[in-house]
């Protein structure tokens, strides 16, 4: 079973009067750990396809299936839920709250989700451990570093275990090194079973990833199989 499958997804928005078609008959689908790169100009299509795959946007026509869920068919508290539960997501602008420490920002999800806090906070330790900041946990987001904040960011979208990581431009505001450390913390979970769906400018994020879907207006221009770089077991 495919963790994420689109079937002819289309997705047209209103701006001014007009139609501005953001997705037009889009049919791809990522595997278990698996890595799909999504490439393509701005306005392309590739933060509307991410948006559509994590339930916070609905598509106008074909169907979008999640672990076997059909979107389409959840009410908005499902695909909440789900989102709480088996998606996570990261963002070039981070979004952790300033005022709360960093185990604090990645337990959230959990916290929402109905999960105790002694609980939530000890798999919130666990996963920043997973992306190398192991006893940070206590530390504020402006106390660390633009990489180290991003791995925050990483350990928030797969706390509990989440089957699907929705990445938005992770790596757009880190210098070249930082973010292919943070290409090879994904392309980590993905060896460990987690799918990521990934969007980028960068050609070089692209290494990384198992197949590379280039949008362009809309519509899928192409798919490239790869041969994923393999991430060093230590990326600290």
């Amino acid at each position: 079973m495919s963790v994420v499958q689109f079937e002819a997804v289309g997705r047209t928005f209103r701006s001014g009067g007009a139609e501005v078609r953001a997705l037009a008959g889009v049919t791809l689908q990522a595997e278990r750990g698996e890595l799909v790169a999504v490439m393509g100009a701005s306005g392309s299509g590739k933060t509307t396809l991410l948006s559509i795959a994590g339930g916070l946007d609905r598509a106008d026509s074909g169907r979008v299936r999640v672990l076997g869920e059909d979107l389409g068919r959840l009410s908005e508290r499902r695909l909440a839920r789900l989102r709480l539960t088996a998606v996570g997501f990261v963002f070039q602008e981070l979004n952790l709250l300033a005022e709360l420490t960093l185990e604090e920002n990645v337990a959230l999800p959990l916290e929402g989700a109905g999960t105790g806090r002694h609980a939530a906070r000890s798999a919130a330790r666990a996963a920043l451990a997973r992306v190398g900041l192991d006893g940070t946990g206590g530390r504020f987001p402006d106390e660390v570093s633009g990489g180290q904040q991003q791995r925050v960011a990483i350990a928030r979208a797969v706390v509990g275990d989440r089957r699907l990581v929705l990445a938005d431009e992770p790596t757009g505001s880190l210098d070249s090194d930082t973010g292919a450390e943070i290409m090879e913390l994904l392309r980590q979970l993905c060896d460990n079973g987690t799918t990521v769906l990934l969007s980028t400018h960068n050609p070089a994020n692209a290494d990384f990833a198992d197949r590379v879907v280039h949008l362009r207006d809309g519509t899928l221009d192409r798919i490239e199989e790869r041969a994923p770089r393999t991430a060093r077991e230590d990326v600290r």
